[in-house]
């Protein structure tokens, strides 16, 4: 009963929160969605709702009324087994349903859940139920991630928080922490919730290598970019330094050069660059980009889990130079949960750690993020290795 009553606190608090997160907005902003990557906030609310309608509700609570069976259509995200829903481009184009809508179908599903709560909550619904309640923290930070991105590209770069600290001083030199040759337990060993894709706990062999104590700063960066980094091809793959030429990058998202000076916005609005913050929003091309400028390496996902302990993390989503594949023995669950993480096994990396923007209580040393190496709308950063 005390692990029920601490799931249904975790589940209400998870609730508040990612409404908390939107309080800030005004209703034109809940629907904008400027490319593919970025949902509308309003999609992200309804989705994370039709998550404990679709997977856990319709199943497992006695005479329960779907309370609008066109939005399973709306708020469905990538899972074939669920049926028809909106293409990902189109989630902007929904003005219906409203916002206040969406906001009536989070209390529905709300006092529905606390209603399951009361009956019997086996094993299964456990599971079921704390994933649930991970899949909104992650969109927690997605809806952090995109409000930036709309209001970050809205030509008045408005103001979302007086508050939100993303660009703290490091405080910390840098120095190299080193690691012995040898054979490492690599993956989840626990019974703490985790993904399955940190299951598999397997042996690693590494051999002997250094490792950053702290992040590269916005200062490292410049220099970057100052000594002509972005226009060396050098330092680029190949389909990176297209990825370059064709999108005319040549600095970190948000920044910007103002009267020779520059800039950044972050979600305070567009301030001057703390020059000794981590560096972020930056993408796999861009940090390997940077490693080679400086003669050095990205460490793979087993040296960071293995040395992850002797530095702080959790500032930046950390990039390495893992590509995303399963661990020995992975197997996807049955029915759409088995769709969660498995079917985007292919041509991703691997972050580690966590963000600025990364819910509390969602984050540990064997979690694996993962995106495709150009994007950079997520806070992510640089930690280099030898």
């Amino acid at each position: 009963m005390v692990v029920t009553d601490t799931l249904l606190d975790l589940f209400l608090e998870t609730r508040k929160r990612s409404e908390e997160i939107c309080q800030p907005l005004q209703t034109e902003d809940y629907v904008v969605q400027p490319i593919v990557d970025v949902s509308p906030p309003k999609w992200h609310l309804g989705h994370t709702t039709w998550f404990f309608e679709e997977f856990i509700l319709k199943k497992y609570l006695k005479d329960y009324q779907q309370y609008d069976q066109n939005f399973a259509f709306v708020f469905n995200s990538y899972y074939e087994s669920m049926g028809e829903r909106v293409v990902r481009t189109d989630r902007g184009n929904l003005s219906r349903p409203t916002v206040k809508e969406v906001y009536s179908y989070r209390s529905h599903i709300d006092q529905a859940m606390q209603q399951l709560f009361e009956s019997e909550i086996t094993d299964e619904l456990l599971e079921v139920i704390e994933t649930g309640i991970h899949h909104e923290k992650q969109h927690q930070e997605l809806l952090l991630t995109d409000i930036k991105y709309i209001l970050g590209h809205n030509p008045l770069l408005p103001v979302y928080s007086d508050t939100f600290q993303e660009n703290k001083t490091l405080d910390t030199n840098q120095h190299w922490i080193e690691i012995e040759t040898g054979n490492y337990e690599i993956g989840h060993n626990s019974n703490d919730f985790c993904y399955d894709n940190e299951l598999g706990r397997h042996t690693v062999y590494l051999e002997d290598f250094l490792i950053s104590n702290r992040l590269v700063t916005n200062s490292e960066y410049l220099e970057f970019i100052k000594d002509g980094g972005y226009k060396n091809h050098k330092f680029w793959h190949a389909e990176a330094w297209d990825w370059l030429q064709n999108n005319n990058i040549a600095s970190p998202m948000y920044w910007h050069k103002v009267d020779d000076q520059w800039q950044q916005y972050s979600l305070n609005g567009l301030q001057p660059i703390n020059m000794n913050a981590a560096v972020t929003h930056i993408s796999y091309f861009e940090a390997f980009a940077f490693a080679q400028y400086k003669g050095l390496r990205l460490p793979t996902e087993f040296e960071w889990e293995i040395a992850q302990n002797q530095f702080n993390w959790g500032h930046r989503w950390e990039w390495t130079e893992s590509a995303y594949l399963p661990y020995p023995g992975y197997a996807k669950a049955d029915g759409a949960l088995g769709e969660y993480n498995g079917k985007f096994m292919v041509n991703q990396k691997v972050l580690r750690g966590g963000s600025v923007a990364t819910p509390i209580k969602h984050t540990r040393p064997t979690y694996r993020n993962f995106f495709q190496p150009e994007l950079r709308w997520q806070f992510t950063g640089i930690r280099l290795a030898k």
